[in-house]
């Protein structure tokens, strides 16, 4: 329909006699949930696309994070009301697959926007194909989650390399002593995150379960064999620093982030888009201390790190004309190849090329902690994982509880197996 609408603009400007392109520009409604940082990135994205593409008009609109916007593409794209394209949580896809509401992306798709799958790292392609190995939407980064550090604390310490990496921290006894020392010196949260449950405790258990070879979903059952033992044992290190006084009791995203910038933690994990945050306060003088992030140390068996991606999606239109497919396609190619500006926000791209590139070589401290995205740890591929899913429910009704100490470990693990099993059926 805007297709239509656009060529009756251009008609009816050809019969007044006006010249402007703007007329026959094809009209692309854009759908995302990036606020912040995140936001103001895009935006300036947006808005230089659509200043050198004056045949594609990009109307973009940014809707609420989690559950309402994806609640919201389901409803919207059920009846034909959708955008032409939108961005996507990785995480998602298995409830996208079984909600219908993506159309596939055919590598013929690929080429009109000028890329292939071998432009993109493995575990962001194959996060972003079905299981029939068509692939359904295109990544546009890797954002997990890394540790931020207080390098002016750490320094002369055995923690800190000659090039202000941290090291030394191959276990989860070496970081306790890490904390319990920094704890020593005043630290009164020594490692903060988001405690109270949520994101911040889902990234922090997945990357220690994986980090033990952990796999939550096993042929369809939930924690599977000895991964019950695995998840078990993931709560029990972060019950245990709580337990020691090492993390914080019940923090907020929010007060997880100023207890580090506010000098109060002398490490801090969470995902790589508050780079944008700690580098503003540095710039601005408020910040009071050098600051780093590294991938987070291999603490058990493996290096893991819990992951998502951002990408770019099609919604399953069948009124979608190929003149508006065709616009998408040139955005995607378009927005992919201009991701060294994406990257500012402190994400990795997916794009390969441009984390190859030597701009992006030169940026810290994404440059440094690119290497997680070899190790990246998707969420499970599966309708009850992933953002705003009942995993992240069981996070915050049994995994933030027992870390607290209301729950046991074994207990918590037990109820969330259980729990999660009964909506696989």
């Amino acid at each position: 329909m805007k297709t239509k609408i656009a060529k009756l603009a251009a008609s009816a400007a050809l019969i007044l006699g006006l010249s402007s392109p703007a007329w026959a520009a094809v009209e692309l409604e854009w759908w995302d949930f990036l606020a912040g940082g995140d936001g103001v990135r895009m935006k300036a994205l947006i808005q230089q696309f659509n200043e050198e593409h004056p045949d594609i008009r990009i109307q973009g609109t940014t809707l609420e994070w989690g559950a309402p916007y994806y609640t919201k593409v389901r409803t919207a794209v059920a009846v034909g009301q959708g955008p032409d394209i939108m961005t996507y949580h990785l995480s998602r896809l298995p409830l996208a697959l079984e909600e219908g509401v993506l159309s596939p992306i055919s590598d013929a798709d690929l080429g009109k926007a000028g890329l292939s799958r071998d432009d993109f790292f493995p575990a962001a392609i194959e996060a972003a194909t079905g299981p029939d190995g068509q692939l359904m939407a295109v990544p546009f980064d890797i954002h997990a989650i890394v540790a931020y550090y207080n390098k002016t604390a750490l320094q002369g310490s055995k923690w800190l390399d000659g090039e202000g990496n941290l090291t030394g921290i191959g276990s989860v006894e070496d970081l306790t002593e890490l904390l319990s020392w920094a704890k020593d010196k005043g630290f009164s949260d020594p490692l903060s995150f988001q405690t109270e449950g949520g994101g911040g405790v889902w990234r922090m258990f997945y990357t220690l379960f994986r980090q033990q070879g952990g796999e939550f979903l096993t042929d369809g059952e939930v924690l599977a064999g000895d991964n019950l033992a695995k998840a078990a044992r993931a709560i029990q290190i972060m019950a245990d620093w709580r337990g020691a006084g090492l993390i914080p009791e019940q923090a907020s995203y929010e007060a997880s982030v100023a207890l580090f910038s506010g000098g109060k933690a002398i490490l801090h994990t969470n995902g790589v888009w508050e780079v944008p945050t700690f580098k503003d306060q540095a710039a601005a003088g408020t910040l009071g201390f050098d600051w780093f992030a590294n991938e987070i140390p291999q603490l058990l068996d493996q290096p893991a790190t819990w992951a998502d991606s951002h990408a770019f999606a099609i919604p399953n239109d069948a009124n979608m004309t190929a003149e508006t497919r065709d616009a998408v396609l040139t955005v995607i190619g378009w927005m992919e190849k201009h991701s060294l500006d994406w990257a500012g926000a402190g994400h990795i791209p997916a794009y390969k090329p441009t984390v190859e590139s030597a701009e992006y070589q030169a940026l810290e401290p994404n440059a440094t902690y690119a290497s997680l995205a070899e190790h990246a740890a998707f969420d499970p591929r599966s309708k009850i994982a992933g953002v705003a899913s009942p995993a992240y429910d069981a996070v915050d009704n049994l995994i933030a509880p027992a870390i607290h100490g209301y729950l046991t470990a074994d207990e918590a693990a037990a109820q969330m197996k259980e729990q999660l099993q009964a909506l696989m059926n």
